[in-house]
């Protein structure tokens, strides 16, 4: 008879690498499906489903993300204010105006993330930065494949 040993992911046993991206004319749901993949950690051999595994991701130049066709100004964006009537919609459009293209990107990689539990801690590992500029130079990140 034998006897295998399955080697289970422990969360100590986890080592989280650091990368970056350059948003500048990237596509949105290209790049966040990405992203989303390497956050989870999907890419690594040890990964498992039920513990946070993945990597942190710092993505720069959000701004400078684009759509495909017309979904600058047909696609919407709701919230809510919490009091009657509060219903809010915007179009990329008018965030990338207001100078909020991280918020446009940030809701494409957490609508990728899977819901449940996990999904804030994978939240936090993303950093989404206007402009080239990120104060985490320190960590050394490496750049991410995005092809």
């Amino acid at each position: 008879m034998y006897h295998y040993k399955t080697d289970a992911t422990k969360p100590q046993d986890i080592d989280p690498a650091w990368w970056i991206v350059d948003a500048t004319n990237e596509t949105v749901g290209r790049i966040a499906s990405k992203i989303s993949t390497y956050l989870q950690g999907k890419h690594k051999a040890c990964y498992s489903s039920h513990i946070n595994c993945g990597d942190k991701v710092i993505v720069i130049n959000a701004e400078k993300i684009r759509f495909t066709g017309k979904k600058m100004n047909n696609k919407t964006y709701l919230r809510h204010t919490g009091y009657p009537g509060g219903q809010r919609s915007q179009t990329p459009k008018d965030l990338l105006r207001k100078g909020k293209g991280e918020e446009i990107l940030t809701r494409a990689i957490k609508g990728m993330l899977p819901k449940n539990k996990l999904r804030k801690p994978f939240m936090e590992n993303l950093i989404v930065c206007k402009g080239a500029e990120h104060k985490h130079e320190a960590q050394q990140p490496k750049a991410l494949p995005l092809t």
